[in-house]
């Protein structure tokens, strides 16, 4: 086992990784401001009172913030966290109403504030494109090698050689799949088409669950079938390809994200597993410990979680902006002011208790509780 990489490398870890994606995300607001003619007054890394900055000639604030935990451009007229300005820009000279963000017709308010979430995305896509050049493509079959005694596969009456075409009905064309659907259902049931010796068959199974422990002595609670792979094939990716790759890579890893938060919300997965800031910050640590391509690989995870779940529609996040804008495009006129800010006090509630949660939960998870009620007792 190796042992925590300690709170200075962890802090700079931490530091490392969400620095710069929040900076990209930002910077995709800021950019597709300026492709529209909007003027930034600010453009801040991180919340709260400023550190540091310097303004530049068109008059943008870049600064550093007291709270690292995020990042925001604040565009002409832009007036409070909702996009809600005041009556004072209508006051403007004509030339300075139009370089603000208010005055935008809709369809380029949304690209502005869709910009952010797709450079991470764009990010992601490029990390793991070469990776894809730099390792290859593993695509192993499908195919059981062996199948381990009183597993779900052994249970089903699964067999070496059988080839798995489909879980549920989702369609399996590498080994890969199968170990992705599986891995986060635990517990639950599939059913499990397959060929075996040129015969389509199908089979029940309850999915076995099992604890893995890392080599930090994390522990993760996994879905099992009892199937052990083939002799991998790893493939070389041209140029051309590992773009190709690399966007099946990030869907992939989207999808599983958005059935990990079904699981959540229907109380198939407890919201224990929720982690946060914190957990986030643990984990760079480690995987900068274990190398380069480890951390780079993490940078890549934790730049496509922030675009996914910035373009969730939840009022203060980037999706709850687009949501707003959608309806008004749809009725032709822009949301009530009061609705607007209404919804976003109660998103803004929302994502504190959010916060509040998954603090609690990477506490525990630090063994935080158990060591003060031995202090207490």
């Amino acid at each position: 086992m190796i042992h925590s990489p300690g709170l200075f490398l962890t802090v700079l870890a931490f530091v490392l990784v969400i620095g710069p994606l929040v900076f990209f995300h930002e910077l995709g607001h800021y950019l597709a401001g300026r492709l529209f003619g909007v003027k930034a007054e600010v453009f801040s890394i991180g919340f709260g009172n400023e550190l540091f900055g310097i303004t530049d000639k068109r008059g943008t604030r870049w600064k550093f913030s007291a709270l690292p935990l995020g990042g925001y451009v604040r565009f002409a007229g832009d007036m409070n966290p909702a996009s809600v300005p005041d009556a004072g820009w209508l006051m403007l000279p004509p030339e300075e109403r139009a370089r603000t963000f208010p005055s935008k017709p809709v369809w380029q308010r949304a690209i502005i504030v869709a910009a952010g979430p797709v450079v991470n995305f764009i990010l992601a896509v490029l990390i793991l494109a070469g990776f894809a050049l730099a390792y290859g493509d593993l695509r192993t079959p499908p195919v059981a090698g062996a199948i381990a005694p009183q597993s779900a596969a052994a249970k089903a009456g699964l067999q070496p050689g059988d080839r798995i075409t489909a879980l549920s009905g989702r369609s399996v064309e590498t080994f890969g799949d199968m170990v992705h659907y599986i891995k986060i259902r635990a517990g639950q049931r599939v059913t499990i088409d397959f060929v075996r010796r040129g015969a389509a068959m199908s089979r029940d199974a309850l999915i076995g669950t099992a604890v893995e422990r890392d080599r930090f002595g994390n522990e993760y609670r996994v879905g099992r079938l009892g199937i052990t792979n083939a002799e991998p094939i790893l493939v070389d990716v041209s140029l051309l390809q590992a773009p190709v790759v690399a966007l099946r890579q990030t869907g992939e890893i989207v999808e599983t994200m958005v059935e990990t938060i079904g699981q959540v919300i229907t109380g198939r997965r407890s919201v224990k597993e929720l982690g946060g800031p914190l957990s986030i910050a643990k984990v760079s640590g480690e995987q900068l410990s274990l190398g380069l391509p480890a951390f780079v690989w993490l940078i890549a995870l934790v730049s496509i979680n922030l675009g996914f779940i910035n373009l969730l529609p939840v009022p203060m996040l980037d999706g709850g902006h687009l949501f707003f804008y959608m309806i008004e495009a749809v009725r032709r006129k822009p949301v009530e002011p009061q609705v607007q800010e209404w919804a976003f006090r109660g998103g803004l509630a929302a994502l504190l208790a959010l916060m509040l949660l998954v603090t609690f939960n990477d506490l525990t998870s630090f063994g935080l509780w158990n060591n003060l009620a031995g202090l207490i007792g």
